[in-house]
């Protein structure tokens, strides 16, 4: 039976589904639903908003790179509750494409799942916790870019999905394959950019 800190990706998953309630929701809402203190998994909400289907709607990368910043920001000055922008938090999202979104991911997430376990620990914390987190700020940076080339932009959200599995699982182990797949960006950037 999978542990409390291997179901956490699902149990993210499981609230964002028990907030959904009518037509739309409010960023605000789900931001209040998975607390205040949830770096982690609002980092792994918009990541993997943009690693599903909805990364082709023009906009979503560059929007999702902005929230990660904001998190990252926050997160490497030791802020201990989540702060964004007003217009952000008043921002709405529907209801039923959320569900679909949550929905889709829920095979990949119980998959990856299945290998999560606390292990290399010494990753999350400061000063090693530094290095991905300003590695990360420094994509964001540059995901607005990556829309118009294919699959870079799927890439960018997964090493920011991977990275908040890592903090909600304990599992650094997550974090090396995160920054592995970092270093594959460019590579990425490189076949398919000269293309467009």
């Amino acid at each position: 039976m999978p542990s409390e800190r291997t179901r956490a990706l699902s149990d993210v998953l499981d609230q964002l589904e028990s907030v959904a309630g009518g037509e739309s929701i409010r960023v605000g809402e789900v931001v209040e639903h998975l607390g205040r203190k949830s770096f982690a998994s609002l980092m792994l909400v918009f990541a993997l908003i943009s690693t599903s289907p909805a990364s082709g709607i023009p906009g979503i990368t560059a929007t999702v790179a902005f929230l990660v910043f904001i998190l990252a920001v926050q997160l490497i000055i030791g802020r201990k509750c989540v702060w964004l922008p007003g217009f952000v938090v008043r921002r709405s999202m529907s209801t039923a494409k959320l569900c679909k979104g949550v929905g889709w991911l829920r095979k990949p997430v119980h998959f990856v799942e299945r290998f999560l376990r606390p292990r290399f620990t010494f990753l999350l914390h400061r000063p090693w916790i530094l290095l991905p987190l300003v590695l990360i700020l420094a994509l964001t940076m540059v995901m607005p870019l990556l829309e118009a080339i294919p699959t870079s932009g799927s890439i960018a959200s997964a090493v920011i999905a991977l990275f908040a599995a890592a903090l909600l699982t304990r599992d650094g182990a997550l974090v090396l394959v995160s920054l592995a797949l970092l270093l594959a960006l460019p590579v990425a950037v490189w076949q398919f950019g000269p293309s467009i």
